[in-house]
């Protein structure tokens, strides 16, 4: 009891028995005083003020601090319960690692402190703001963001409620999408399975592992011959990997030109000789056309022209090419010129997996691809290489090689994506893609780009039944190019006047027959529709809708003169369009959307 009367504060440090009074030290208030233990032994240099607040206070060493009282049943020190005469309120703290009491007389201010080894009951303060910080981790989209949960619902009903054509866009199915969405999007992964820059990756390289198997199997590999990388974040990113991986700034690649169908990640230039492209800009590019007449890629001036640049790396594939590519021929004129033969098959993928389309893997070395388009997957990148001995017949031709010679590849393609190019690969993207490989391996999928063939070849027939103009005079694959020009349109008012009616296609540049540049082309592409169960009778329905939309837009452009964006409002609410759109959406309500629920 002596001990607790000392004074108004009295702190002890270690023991609870009494001891010879230390100095007193002045604190914050000049008022209290505080009580020092006997084995506290104070250096020459004076103790600071200390803060009253750091006696209410438990600190942590994260600096977080909290309240906390002690547990009713607790006794205080080693004085007898009839102290409770007192009727002192009693609160536990630490400070400074410490162990304490404080003791409050009920009826005034002075304060009382031992130490104590007792047990703590965390006051609600801190689990409150351990809830507070839990809380927003549960919200849904529409509690956390209502503004962009709002966007998305009328994205998904402009999904639902229109004709998708854009031949590069698909839909994916619902376990893609729940692995797009999954918890793996939270973990980092840099480098690749076995070789992390993080720990805890074990099931992420096991995702990674079996993503890469179903890659090989998909398209009839054998990993001794070839690998591939699952991480590139899109085919440009892919295309990039490649070029930087094998060739030094300033070297030389070759592709098919964009007005000819081709993609801009292969180099491309504008007329005005403006760099477009990260491939154009760090690397020299030269381009291979389509002859302007037939629409067809033109073998013969191709070859002539490689032999003369010489391009380090030859690329054929393109992103607006109706027809299939002539490998054997694209094999002898890469040997001729001694180039790396790559094909970017990011339209087709899913054609060639399914068998619906030429292989390139018999005759390319290097093969890049989207994960999305016809094969159906998550949005990103992939490409195969070759891996093991050099074939004879190519290493003569290619690097003057002997039978003994590896391909070296693998090394070179895997540093340039990761850490050349990229961060932490996307492991939600990856889980999905392995999800759509598995897929695209099965005898349904197969089935399923059958369809998607024909349903294109449904589409050019019924509109060349229209009078309608189609390059190269119809498909080989899942997308057609509709020449608009003879109605005297452009591909970017025609893709206007579409849109208002609920119909999504997109402006292509095309050559004209004397080989002018006109933008007076439109790209149109049958997966979308096709995913959501759509078949022949149900695309020439499409292409009537089609034709009625170029009829509109042909008349509304004579009515107003040349189309730009304000005469394009005004005819949003004219009864064509208005008609036109009613029975698009009556038309595709009728179909479900894969992984929704509407």
């Amino acid at each position: 009891m002596d001990r607790i009367a000392q004074s108004d504060l009295s702190l002890g440090f270690g023991s609870s028995h009494a001891l010879p009074q230390p100095p007193r030290i002045p604190i914050a208030d000049d008022s209290i005083t505080l009580q020092i233990d006997s084995s506290f032994r104070p250096s020459s240099n004076p103790m600071p003020p200390v803060p009253l607040q750091l006696l209410e206070q438990r600190f942590d060493v994260t600096g977080s601090c909290s309240r906390v009282v002690e547990e009713e049943d607790d006794v205080v020190g080693d004085y007898d319960e009839e102290d409770d005469d007192d009727q002192r309120e009693e609160e536990q703290f630490i400070l400074l690692g410490h162990p304490m009491k404080l003791k409050r007389g009920r009826g005034g201010n002075s304060y009382s402190m031992s130490s104590s080894s007792k047990r703590f009951v965390v006051d609600s303060g801190i689990e409150s703001r351990r809830a507070a910080v839990r809380a927003w981790g549960n919200q849904s989209i529409e509690e956390a963001d209502p503004e962009i949960h709002e966007f998305m619902e009328k994205e998904k009903q402009r999904q639902f409620r229109g004709i998708e054509l854009i031949a590069s866009e698909n839909f994916v199915c619902r376990a893609v999408m729940e692995a797009l969405g999954s918890h793996l999007t939270n973990k980092y992964s840099e480098g690749m399975p076995g070789a992390r820059y993080y720990m805890g990756n074990q099931y992420i390289d096991q995702i990674e592992i079996l993503c890469q198997e179903r890659a090989l199997a998909a398209f009839g590999l054998h990993h001794e011959k070839w690998g591939v990388n699952v991480q590139p974040y899109s085919c440009t990113s892919a295309n990039f990997a490649v070029f930087a991986g094998l060739l030094m700034p300033g070297e030389r690649i070759m592709g098919l030109d964009s007005p000819s169908g081709g993609h801009m990640s292969h180099g491309y230039y504008t007329p005005g000789g403006k760099k477009v492209s990260g491939a154009s800009i760090f690397f020299e590019s030269f381009p291979y056309k389509v002859d302007p007449r037939t629409g067809y890629i033109d073998y013969d001036k191709l070859e002539e022209k490689a032999l003369d640049y010489r391009p380090k790396i030859l690329i054929c594939g393109g992103s607006s090419y109706p027809r299939d590519w002539e490998f054997p021929r694209f094999r002898h004129i890469a040997d001729k010129c001694g180039a790396v033969l790559m094909f970017d098959m990011a339209q087709i993928s899913g054609l060639v997996a399914a068998k619906e389309s030429p292989n390139p893997f018999d005759y390319c070395d290097i093969v890049t691809s989207t994960t999305h388009k016809s094969l159906r997957g998550p949005r990103g990148g992939i490409i195969f290489y070759r891996r093991g001995l050099k074939p004879k017949k190519q290493s003569m031709n290619l690097n003057h090689c002997e039978s003994n010679i590896q391909y070296d590849f693998e090394e070179k393609i895997n540093f340039s994506v990761f850490p050349s190019l990229q961060g932490g690969p996307h492991n939600n993207h990856i889980a999905a893609l392995a999800i759509a490989l598995k897929q695209a391996a099965s005898p349904e999928y197969k089935l399923y780009m059958r369809q998607v063939k024909k349903n294109a070849k449904a589409l050019a027939s019924a509109l060349i039944s229209r009078k309608c103009k189609l390059i190269t005079g119809g498909t080989d694959n899942h997308l057609l190019l509709w020449d608009l020009t003879p109605l005297g349109l452009t591909g970017k008012v025609y893709e206007k006047v579409c849109e208002m009616c609920h119909i999504t296609v997109n402006k292509v540049a095309i050559f004209s027959e004397n080989g002018v540049i006109s933008p007076g082309g439109v790209r149109i592409g049958s997966p979308a529709m096709t995913s959501r169960g759509c078949l022949e009778p149900e695309f020439e329905t499409m292409a009537e809708f089609l034709y009625r939309a170029a009829q509109i837009a042909s008349a509304a452009q004579r009515e107003h003169g040349k189309l730009q964006k304000e005469p394009l409002k005004s005819i949003y609410h004219c009864k064509e369009i208005a008609d036109l759109r009613n029975q698009v959406e009556a038309f595709a309500t009728q179909f479900a959307m894969p992984a929704f629920d509407m």
